[in-house]
This record gives C-alpha cells, structure tokens and sequence, in this order.
C-alpha cells in the first residue's frame, strides 16, 4: 500500500519538483553559489569591499596590509576566480539537465495529447457516421413511403 501511495505522490508532483529533490548537497550549494555570485548584490558588495580594501591601503589609517599594487587583491581575485569559474559550470551544467528534463517532459504531454486528440477525431467520425447512416436510414424509410403512395 505505502508503495501504491509514493508511486501516486511521484506522479502528481512535476518534473522540476522531483528534480529538485534528487539534488545532493553539493549540487544545491553550487547553484546556490552560482546565484549569489550571479546577483547585483555580490557585484555592489564585492565592489563596496574592494574600494574599502584600497582606501585603507592607500590612507594607510593601519598599516598596509598590501601596497599598491594591491598583489594580495589580485591573489584573493584570482582565487575567487579559480572557485568560481568550476561552480558556475556545474550550475549552468545542471540548467542544461534541468531543460533536457523539461523538453521531454514537454514531449511526452505532447506525444500524450496527440494520442487523446486522435481518439476524440476517430470517436467524432464514428458518431459523424452513426448519424449519417441513421439519416439515410430515415431517408430510405421516406422515399420508400413516397414510392407506396
């Protein structure tokens, strides 16, 4: 019975619903990553920390932590850059499974709704049919009357 009830839930629940549950870890944390890293507020903060990192090393209110030209700056980009670049290709990498997922989903409702649409056409003409041959029925019945007389 319980299976009977999962195999029911599975079904009502879409394709993007049970995609999403099939996501590990790792996978939720790269889109997660590739979204924040992809938004208007990373790219302001991003921007607020840089200027904030070279005012300090230029003012030198403290102590210069990295002269111009700024080496460590550069060394934390390029690292960010190394982590990100990978990340980003898994998210985009796992859209292009999520479409692929979405087009053959959106194919079988189609191939599904083509058979449904097939029967209604073949159900019509049988009564398109039925209906004619009644006609011709009554037709005959009437001109066979029209005959006797």
């Amino acid at each position: 019975m319980t299976n009977k009830k999962n195999w029911h839930m599975n079904i009502t629940k879409n394709w993007h619903q049970r995609h999403t549950e099939e996501m590990t870890f790792g996978q939720r944390l790269a889109d997660t990553v590739a979204t924040g890293m992809g938004s208007w507020r990373f790219i302001i903060w991003q921007s607020i920390i840089v200027v904030l990192w070279m005012t300090l090393n230029v003012i030198g209110i403290m102590h210069h932590w990295d002269e111009y030209p700024f080496i460590l700056l550069n060394l934390l980009f390029s690292t960010q850059a190394a982590y990100a670049a990978p990340i980003i290709m898994m998210a985009q990498n796992r859209q292009n499974e999520r479409d692929r997922v979405q087009a053959d989903e959106d194919f079988r409702t189609n191939v599904e709704a083509k058979k449904e649409i097939e029967e209604l056409q073949l159900r019509l003409n049988a009564i398109e049919v039925d209906k004619l041959d009644k006609l011709m029925e009554k037709i005959d019945k009437l001109m066979s009357k029209l005959d006797c007389e």
